[in-house]
């Protein structure tokens, strides 16, 4: 921590600093008060402008790219998403002092005496937000390499629990001969991963066909299967080891079975009472005579029959990937230029990423978007699948832009434009389709949301937080009542209450099931209405709350 001079302190400081330690338990620690305020954190509402021109793709709009700083956009994601993203990829600054971490609009530097402090800080900040987005059964994954990789182990074990840590995948990313005259390169990053409640968590296999080959008999109906002696080998195979393993079976003859070793001990099954019960209810307790000691005797065995489809765990060491060299061809390939960001990840990278902890239809989330590899991996596997419920993707990116590049806006000009380019085709590689909302953050004092906030901002974030997506052609009335409608719900938002709009409003919930109506005089639409069948909240009081915690 950083002195203080303690003797100017009063009594009561000094019991609340001494508190504090005594309430400090083992993890990590840094300079919070020491270092410089980040001055992007701040306590307004945030809200949501759409930039149609920007957009790409026609109809509703599935996927989102935010511009803006990610605090402020993870912090107006909670009002729709919370609760509601499977996983979450990140790639952020790694903080090599090599102008790659931008804090207060400038680069920090390898000598910067607060250096790690400011980066913990940075992180923690938004990786706490980042947990609300996640569903109880997500998994984060963040790209790391060695300047910070034990400080943010030991950080997401502060915010997501040592108990929920799930893996730290290690990739190649380096895959031709290095001449730097140096006696060691690193050629590998870290990916650590973290489920929000391990529990929960369930994590896709590989295909692994070749498993399959190890059940060597085949039955008549053309199915592989194997028998295995039930028969425990090995450390822990005696009775004493195991004693409620140690009982009979019956067998073919009516006699009990009891499992002794060749040297004469009593040794114990390799499965309990209920997994032999099972076995024999299965019909899969195979029993063969065997010549022991000159006569014949009875050995049960387990048949396993070959999965229809194998599988395997995916390992740890991911040496099998495109590395960044690759990943920077790509980038020439869609841009014309690799000089428009320096870092890369591979397409492959995260699309193994997404095979691992996602679904068809869920919600893939990447808030230090990057050149926009995250969408181009779900675009990609998407088009590959036009049967599945397609993946969506919501992608932050900000500007980048600092004091000495005032003009720079990597969002627009890198991420935006490289998915853009995947969804249309690029050079001789065709288009995903697909598409996406461009969106950009605006800061609003909490003081000033009734006055600053605009009826556009409202329906936005009316249309995430029911329908998970946006589309432009739901005004009614002249544009003064905005609504949606599927078979489960229908969503009204009125910006004001004449006569012809409560008219209006009282013929649509006729021919509406699970009605909402979100208005800014909810005391006067009640009365009005007199329908308990609808249910009216109040803007923005509503957005305010969903903006602060989770729902």
């Amino acid at each position: 921590m950083a002195r203080q001079n303690y003797r100017n302190l009063t009594h009561e400081q000094l019991i609340a600093l001494l508190e504090a330690r005594d309430r400090k338990k083992f993890g990590l620690i840094w300079e919070q008060e020491a270092i410089e305020h980040d001055q992007s954190l701040n306590a307004d509402f945030v809200a949501l402008d759409e930039l149609p021109e920007l957009g790409a793709g026609e109809g509703t709009k599935e996927n989102l790219i935010i511009e803006g700083d990610n605090f402020d956009a993870l912090r107006a994601l909670r009002v729709a998403y919370a609760g509601k993203v499977k996983c979450i990829y990140i790639d952020p600054p790694y903080n090599t002092g090599n102008r790659d971490f931008v804090y207060n609009d400038r680069f920090v530097d390898k000598d910067h005496t607060w250096r790690h402090s400011m980066w913990l800080e940075f992180m923690f900040q938004r990786l706490t937000l980042a947990r609300d987005l996640l569903a109880q059964d997500g998994a984060i994954f963040v790209s790391i390499d060695d300047n910070e990789g034990c400080n943010l182990r030991l950080l997401m074990d502060e915010i997501y629990g040592a108990a929920n840590f799930v893996a730290c995948f290690v990739w190649r990313k380096v895959d031709s001969p290095n001449d730097n005259k140096v006696s060691i390169t690193p050629d590998h990053e870290f990916i650590l991963c973290y489920a929000l409640d391990k529990t929960h968590a369930r994590f896709g296999r590989l295909s692994a066909p070749g498993i399959a080959d190890a059940y060597g008999s085949i039955g008549e109906d053309g199915t592989r299967y194997r028998d295995r002696l039930l028969k425990k080998n090995g450390k822990n195979s005696l009775r004493k080891d195991r004693p409620t393993m140690f009982f009979p079976i019956k067998d073919p003859d009516g006699n009990e079975v009891f499992l002794i070793h060749d040297n004469g001990e009593e040794a114990r099954w390799a499965k309990g009472t209920t997994g032999v019960q099972k076995h024999i209810d299965d019909k899969t307790l195979v029993w063969k005579q065997r010549t022991k000691q000159g006569k014949l005797v009875w050995e049960p065995y387990t048949r396993e029959f070959a999965p229809e489809e194998p599988e395997r765990p995916h390992p740890t060491i991911w040496a099998d990937l495109p590395t960044m060299r690759q990943a920077k061809a790509m980038l020439r390939e869609i841009f014309g230029t690799s000089d428009l960001f320096s870092t890369p990840k591979p397409l492959g990278l995260l699309e193994r990423i997404l095979q691992i902890a996602s679904n068809p239809g869920d919600l893939i989330l990447d808030f230090f978007a990057g050149s926009g590899t995250t969408a181009h991996a779900v675009l990609k596997m998407n088009a590959a699948n036009p049967g599945q419920p397609a993946r969506r993707f919501i992608l932050i990116s900000n500007t980048e832009a600092t004091t000495d590049a005032p003009d720079k806006n990597l969002c627009r000009d890198v991420c935006r434009q490289r998915v853009a380019n995947v969804i249309a085709g690029y050079g001789d590689t065709p288009g995903t389709g697909g598409n996406f909302a461009y969106l950009r953050t605006r800061r609003i004092p909490v003081t000033r949301v009734v006055r600053k906030i605009e009826h556009p901002q409202v329906w936005l974030f009316l249309q995430l937080m029911h329908f998970g997506n946006l589309v432009t052609d739901a005004p009614l009335a002249s544009g003064r009542l905005m609504a949606r409608s599927t078979s489960e719900e229908s969503v009204f938002y009125p910006t004001s209450l004449t006569e012809a709009i409560v008219q209006r409003l009282e013929k649509e919930i006729t021919e509406s099931a699970n009605v909402t109506i979100y208005t800014w005089q909810p005391e006067a639409l009640a009365t009005r209405l007199e329908n308990p069948g609808v249910s009216i909240l109040p803007i923005p009081q509503t957005l305010i709350d969903r903006f602060g915690a989770r729902p």
